[in-house]
């Protein structure tokens, strides 16, 4: 199994996290954003149903 010879340095472990974070805060971002504009009706990018099945 292959194994690091030397330890990773803290600041290139703070840039791998930040990176990571800044990764994630992008996609909240997007989804919010895609989100406020389903509400508000203004969709134009993407493709979804409206149909709601009301069995119950």
């Amino acid at each position: 199994m292959a194994v690091p010879k030397k330890r990773t340095s803290k600041s290139k472990k703070n840039a791998r996290k930040a990176n990571w974070k800044r990764k994630g805060y992008k996609a909240a971002q997007k989804s919010l954003s895609l989100a406020k504009s389903m509400l508000r009706g203004k969709t134009t990018s993407f493709v979804y149903s409206m149909y709601v099945e009301e069995g119950e």
